[in-house]
């Protein structure tokens, strides 16, 4: 063979011994067990279905975790979400510029979402695959204090419940936290107040004003528009009273956690942000404790489904057991309320296991109406 021929096929054998060296070098460092999520795992292009969807801030980090996303590819959907306020979304409903779904935060907004697609004759399926009770964060000196004035009781350790028509009134005598009962641990001249977001703009606030409407209508729901007006006229008073609020419920808990008791004695939120919270740092404070209102809300997440491809998503979403177990690190409740129970004591904080007294909200009429005249009074 002659010198040159030798030399290209020496290099020839050097490259593709190169090639399969870098490649077994890639194969090796990629770890079998921790692959790149990069939402396209080893399927198909065309049997990935992609499907656009508005969600609510609380399941945001949910859907953008790289093992919901890795759960879902393999499922073969590739979710591209937006957050949008849940009362923003059903002005989004318009025949043939739809998403594929909703996902809002409490069933008002997913109910007012169905009835404008049922207006625009569209199809709509409905499913919640996660929910999470609307509770107080507190302090131990203040749940104590409260107990001192007969308006909460401690169910069982550090776990507090309240009657919360006598916490409303208790607010609207504009009773200051040194005036109370044995309220040396927290004599200070503040009003006694739940903070809460800005119910002109959050779901959260909204949930705090259907109890408050219930707890001022004798333990009844609000159910015409004469009533809702009075009752908001007495509601307003206690969100005027707490001045700036926020838009959103994060920022009202992150008063709770990073300020504390000074600025937050109360702070009326979602369940799931103090268990996702004890989740990722493990345990909570000391005196940090949740109460309960007696009765309290469900705050259910809705999937709201456009079509049959995203109908099929929401039932993933809800019935299977990794999603499931997943959204519960989240600090949501699901189906499976045993595993629920048993990943939030694994962070050491104590939630009430059994929750059987619960109401539902007013029609979205009714809590718009009352929502429009707490605007009314917030802007004079």
């Amino acid at each position: 063979m002659k010198a040159p021929a030798k030399a290209l096929i020496t290099i020839a054998l050097i490259a593709a011994f190169a090639g399969a060296a870098y490649l077994s070098f890639r194969q090796s460092s990629t770890d079998p067990a921790n692959p790149p999520l990069i939402g396209k795992p080893n399927i198909p292009e065309a049997a990935i279905v992609e499907l656009k969807g508005v969600i609510a801030l609380d399941v945001e980090p949910f859907f953008k975790d790289p093992r919901v996303v890795q759960l879902l590819a393999q499922n073969k959907f590739r979710v591209v979400a937006t957050r949008v306020g849940s009362r923003e979304m059903p002005a989004r409903v318009v025949p043939g510029q739809s998403p594929d779904f909703f996902f809002p935060s409490g069933v008002v907004a997913a109910n007012q979402i169905a009835d404008a697609a049922k207006l625009a004759k569209m199809n709509t399926a409905i499913i919640s695959p996660f929910y999470t009770p609307m509770v107080i964060a507190s302090w131990a000196p203040i749940a104590q204090i409260l107990a001192a004035n007969g308006v909460a009781k401690e169910s069982s350790p550090k776990v507090w419940t309240a009657d919360f028509a006598k916490l409303t009134q208790l607010m609207l005598e504009k009773k200051r936290w040194k005036d109370l009962k044995e309220s040396q641990a927290y004599a200070v001249n503040k009003s006694v107040l739940v903070s809460t977001t800005d119910v002109r703009k959050s779901n959260s606030a909204a949930m705090f004003l259907a109890l408050s409407s219930y707890a001022l209508n004798n333990g009844d729901m609000v159910s015409d528009k004469a009533t809702a007006q009075k009752i908001a006229l007495k509601v307003a008073d206690l969100f005027k009273r707490q001045g700036y609020q926020e838009n959103y419920v994060n920022g009202n808990f992150d008063d709770y956690t990073a300020i504390g008791i000074g600025k937050t004695p109360m702070a009326f939120i979602y369940e799931n942000q103090m268990v996702s919270y004890a989740l990722q740092k493990k345990s909570v404070a000391a005196d940090m404790v949740l109460i309960y209102p007696q009765p309290t809300i469900f705050n259910k997440v809705v999937f709201v489904s456009m079509n049959e491809s995203s109908k099929a998503l929401g039932e993933l979403l809800a019935n299977n057991k990794e999603l499931q177990h997943i959204a519960v690190e989240y600090g949501f409740r699901v189906s499976d309320s045993a595993y629920f129970v048993q990943t939030v004591k694994s962070a050491g904080l104590a939630v009430d296991e059994r929750i059987t007294q619960v109401i539902d909200p007013p029609s979205f009429d009714i809590m718009a109406e009352m929502i429009e005249q707490i605007t009314k009074e917030m802007t004079q």
